[in-house]
């Protein structure tokens, strides 16, 4: 005889209790606690044959990949998509998220079949998306079953190489009684999935939905369970769009994919600095280029910074694109090194595209940016800055500087600002080098034009 019992689920973190409680003790999170209602029965443990091999054993004969043939979203996925993989992609709404997963779709159709799972969209409104695409395959099978229990029956009917879910929030399975979207429902339904997935080797894509604040909706175990997490960003207002991977078990994080939105779908960028570079004059205050290396390539970045006298009250430190307490170290070395009074003034600063970067080669070009704006300095555009600023002055080494200035000779700079790299001289490249080791130096060199 099955008992009804309810309990009280942590929609951040899952974490359970048999009361409401108005502040999560896992995670401190205010008013999350979701009731659930949990129908147990007795345990049956069936008879199972063990099955534990040793690892020596196991060959990597049968390991590959496919890819989705969108080469940006291969790039992401480390190479293409694993089969037996569970890939759970998350945006904004209208973003592009069932656009790009119905072309992936149509790629792959070419040869096998593929399972269009949709709890969101009628059957109709899919074919409406699809002719916008121009894609016809008779390899695409949709459906609007919602009930993941009976995933497994479709795949043994079709024998799909994919199987899209589009949303994780939509499906349930019939072992709970709590709606589609609780914490129960997106647990219990990603581990029947992933099982699956793993038992039958079918890669599994799953979108889902994002809260306001920009994270995958629901516990955060989800992202847990699954193998691959991959936002798709962008402002719908703009068509640039960008895939950034979360989580990978097996690839890199740190690629960034680039794509355009057009009439006809998602359109890879293939050459991203001059897309980030398009609008840059030859002269301008405010404004530097600096080089970022996001994964395995250097994109080069253009930096706008603004700095206006500011009015009553403390001054404002606003940053689009990078770390706001980065920007303060920078502003902080900048004052005790050289003067500058900042305290007066407000400091705005904005990386071009839309990218949020986290690698330290690009703080010289911010400190080159602020610099200009407040001394009203007009920067040289065929000139590149790269280098770390630490707190004591220095400007430090960086990573992979021979990439770096390739790429700046590629799109036509003629002189870099690097760091002082102690005697080495043996770059390919006809670029005009200039090494400093201090920022004191960096900022005579700044002013001397």
């Amino acid at each position: 005889m099955s008992k009804i019992i309810t309990k009280f689920v942590c929609s951040q973190c899952s974490y359970e209790s048999i009361k409401w409680l108005g502040r999560c003790p896992s995670c401190n999170s205010w008013n999350t606690f979701v009731e659930e209602v949990v129908e147990k029965g007795p345990i049956r443990r069936k008879a199972r044959e063990l099955t534990a091999v040793p690892l020596n054993t196991i060959t990597n004969e049968d390991i590959f990949r496919f890819s989705t043939g969108i080469g940006e979203l291969d790039r992401v996925l480390g190479g293409g998509i694993v089969p037996g993989s569970l890939v759970l992609l998350g945006g904004d709404p209208g973003i592009g998220k069932s656009t790009l997963i119905l072309q992936v779709s149509n790629y792959i159709a070419q040869n096998q079949k593929v399972l269009y799972i949709s709890g969101e969209e009628s059957l109709k409104q899919i074919r409406l998306r699809s002719l916008r695409l121009a894609i016809n395959s008779e390899n695409i099978f949709l459906s609007n079953e919602q009930n993941i229990d009976m995933l497994e029956d479709y795949i043994s009917k079709l024998d799909p190489q994919l199987i899209v879910i589009d949303s994780i929030q939509t499906v349930y399975t019939s072992t709970l009684t709590s709606i589609p979207g609780s914490v129960s429902q997106l647990r219990e339904s990603t581990a029947k999935i992933m099982e699956i997935a793993k038992k039958l080797e079918k890669a599994v894509f799953l979108i889902g939905h994002v809260t306001k604040e920009g994270a995958i909706a629901g516990p955060k175990v989800l992202e847990h369970m699954v193998d691959v997490v991959i936002y798709l960003e962008g402002e719908k207002n703009f068509s640039f769009r960008l895939l950034r991977g979360i989580k990978n078990r097996f690839g890199s994080i740190d690629e960034i994919g680039l794509m355009e939105m057009t009439s006809l779908g998602l359109k890879e960028i293939p050459d991203p600095s001059y897309l980030f570079l398009s609008s840059r004059e030859e002269k301008g205050s405010g404004i530097a280029t600096g080089a970022s290396i996001e994964g395995s390539r250097p994109i080069l970045i253009e930096i706008q910074s603004l700095v206006t006298p500011s009015g009553p009250g403390y001054a404002r430190r606003m940053a689009s694109g990078i770390d706001q307490n980065r920007l303060s170290l920078i502003i902080a070395v900048l004052e005790k090194k050289k003067g500058y009074q900042f305290a007066n003034f407000d400091v705005y600063l904005k990386v071009t595209g839309g990218l949020f970067l986290k690698d330290p080669a690009v703080d010289l070009a911010i400190a080159a940016a602020i610099i200009s704006s407040y001394s009203e300095l007009y920067l040289s555009g065929d000139t590149i800055f790269m280098g770390e600023i630490g707190l004591s002055g220095q400007i430090r080494l960086i990573p992979n500087l021979d990439m770096r200035l390739r790429e700046a000779e590629r799109q036509g700079f003629k002189k870099a600002v690097i760091p002082q790299l102690l005697g080495r001289k043996d770059f390919d490249t006809s670029l005009e080098i200039i090494e400093l080791s201090r920022v004191e130096d960096f900022i005579n060199l700044l002013m001397e034009g």
